[in-house]
């Protein structure tokens, strides 16, 4: 009997090691959503693309569900004139597609064609402050985080709706994730419900737990 007690003791350790480390892993991974892939693309620019199916996904609380109908979002702070806007009306504007890898701080990652609108379209139409040096964004699900301004628009970081030319699945940010390129995936923020332009840093969900603000791929996941 205390060989027994002794080893459901041990197990328990163990279980609660292994949830912990995934936790604090910035990628937990769920399942997949079931969504119709028959026209999703599978070579952009002559690179091949990682159907939406192998996409591995990440989120703090699960998927969300976002109604587009009443969907809008809100983009406020250091600008001329906050906005709040449409999912159609985001729509509307010029779109732009491009082909970019996202890259998990756990090391697995995958190729994608993303279309959508970018910030800098629609900084021109909220103005920006001279002060303005942070831009965070906030999700449905709770998660935040954030990026310097001039990363943003020198980059003409981008706001994708779709994915692999499907509109962007539920499990993969549906109606808005950002398209962080060079960024590890926590930076790549989904369910995008409001952008707050600031004058001060900002630490986001993981970040205030140890991750690196910057996140540039390749280099350290964490502070120093």
């Amino acid at each position: 009997m205390f060989h027994k007690e002794k080893e459901m003791t041990m197990l328990i350790r163990v279980s609660s090691i292994l949830l912990f480390l995934i936790l604090i892993s910035g990628c937990t991974e769920e399942p997949q959503v079931i969504v119709n892939t028959s026209n999703e693309a599978t070579v952009f620019e002559g690179k091949t693309l990682t159907p939406i199916e192998e996409q591995r996904n990440n989120g703090i609380e699960g998927t969300q569900y976002i109604d587009e109908d009443t969907y809008e979002l809100y983009i406020y702070g250091e600008v001329d004139e906050p906005v709040r806007l449409s999912y159609d009306e985001l729509l509307a504007y010029p779109s732009v597609s491009r082909f970019v890898r996202l890259d998990c701080v756990e090391g697995w990652g995958f190729d994608a064609k993303w279309t959508g609108v970018t910030l800098n379209t629609l900084f021109n139409e909220t103005g920006l402050s001279n002060n303005a040096t942070t831009v965070i964004f906030y999700c449905e699900d709770g998660y935040t985080t954030s990026l310097e301004l001039d990363y943003l628009v020198e980059n003409d970081i981008m706001l994708a709706y779709e994915l692999n030319d499907i509109t962007l699945p539920a499990d993969r940010g549906f109606p808005l994730q950002l398209v962080a390129e060079d960024k590890y995936g926590y930076k790549w923020a989904k369910w995008i419900t409001s952008i707050e332009v600031t004058d001060e840093p900002y630490k986001g969900y993981w970040e205030t737990a140890g991750y690196s603000n910057s996140a540039d791929v390749g280099g350290s996941a964490f502070e120093n």
